[in-house]
């Protein structure tokens, strides 16, 4: 039965969109996430004294935080055999990613956001680590990490079954984007007492955080929609600029802390869920 060529054209567009879907595999995929929203180079790539990633040392390890809870220094996880995770299977670089748990059965410590990577989907895990396993391998040593602070045994159960939301709801997903991919809730929201962020407070700001050069300290922002301590005045253009570029609506630059390098490859689709995400946050006052 023909029904008219509106639903022909909807037909054909919704069979072109599953193509295009199945079309990325997830080597691509994994390396969209990893080279955008997630980021993971910000910190596992060796930076100089301005804050510049060194060239040539993508994902090598070497980064340098030094904090309350001690000297945290990123790991190498390009599939080097000896210095990074050339060794390890992909349920275990998964494990090590959604878990905090090394082969080795050591505990992964901070700043790796582990109880937002818990929540990542199965797929997208699965993707960072084809990606992983496929980028040039680098020989490079890093020291170990020296923590003040006892690490937990596990951050919690064995991780089973997670779906993504569904990328048509645009708050839902932005969540995801901005939460277990992006944890960019982990920075942008305040402590309750040392080790637990107040969720209460979900986007406040308020974090003490290394600013990305030398030794540097800044405090993270309020992302939350209230109309004076947040972006509550921002425009939709607004946000997506201080994203991908770094600069407010007045001119005036963010941290080097910000990923913003990586954000700039961003999905106009993906930008468009964190923005709807950020409106759909209760307004939050600086305290």
């Amino acid at each position: 039965m023909r029904l008219g060529n509106g639903v022909v054209v909807f037909g054909i567009a919704m069979l072109t969109f599953a193509m295009s879907a199945a079309a990325e595999t997830p080597v691509e995929r994994g390396s969209y996430l990893v080279g955008s929203i997630a980021g993971c180079g910000n910190c596992h790539t060796p930076k100089d004294a301005a804050g510049t990633p060194v060239p040539g040392m993508e994902m090598a390890g070497g980064y340098v935080f030094n904090e309350p809870f001690g000297r945290a220094v990123s790991q190498n996880i390009t599939p080097d055999p000896d210095t990074g995770v050339g060794k390890w299977t992909d349920a275990q670089l998964i494990t090590a990613l959604r878990e905090g748990k090394r082969p080795d059965g050591t505990t992964i410590g901070p700043p790796m956001p582990i109880e937002w990577y818990r929540k990542m989907s199965d797929d997208d895990a699965a993707a960072i680590v084809a990606y992983i396993h496929s980028v040039k391998p680098i020989h490079h040593v890093v020291e170990n990490s020296q923590f003040k602070i006892p690490l937990p045994p596990a951050y919690g159960p064995p991780v089973g079954h997670v779906t993504a939301p569904p990328r048509t709801d645009k708050v839902a997903y932005g969540g995801y984007l901005a939460g277990p991919l992006g944890h960019c809730m982990e920075c942008h929201t305040p402590f309750a007492k040392p080790g637990q962020l107040d969720m209460s407070r979900l986007g406040a700001g308020g974090r003490d955080l290394p600013s990305g050069v030398d030794d540097g300290r800044v405090v993270s922002r309020n992302i939350t929609p209230d109309a004076e301590d947040g972006i509550g005045k921002w425009s939709d253009a607004d946000i997506k600029r201080a994203i991908t570029t770094g600069v407010r609506p007045d001119g005036t630059k963010l941290a080097r802390i910000m990923a913003v390098s990586w954000y700039a490859k961003m999905s106009p689709e993906d930008l468009d869920a964190i923005v709807a995400y950020l409106r759909s946050l209760p307004p939050q006052k600086t305290h």
